[in-house]
């Protein structure tokens, strides 16, 4: 049963990683290098977690961006 676990678990992650991938293609970052892409997410990231209207702003551009695949 335990290496039935793990590998869920291991499933999920993968799945996790892909769908996070996908997010970069989405957003047109495929090309770009890894350093550049992590710079981009570290930085959004600490600027969000202490400012909410920015926090507001990049959930509304995703969220629009989303709302976009049916087009």
């Amino acid at each position: 049963m335990r290496r039935s676990t793990s590998s869920e678990a291991r499933k999920k992650d993968t799945r996790e990683k892909i769908e996070l991938g996908g997010l970069i293609v989405k957003a047109g970052l495929r090309y770009e290098k890894r350093a550049l892409l992590l710079g981009l997410l570290i930085d959004a990231g600490s600027r969000f977690r202490v400012d909410e209207p920015e926090r507001a702003r990049l959930s509304a551009i995703g969220t629009d961006a989303f709302g976009n695949d049916s087009k």
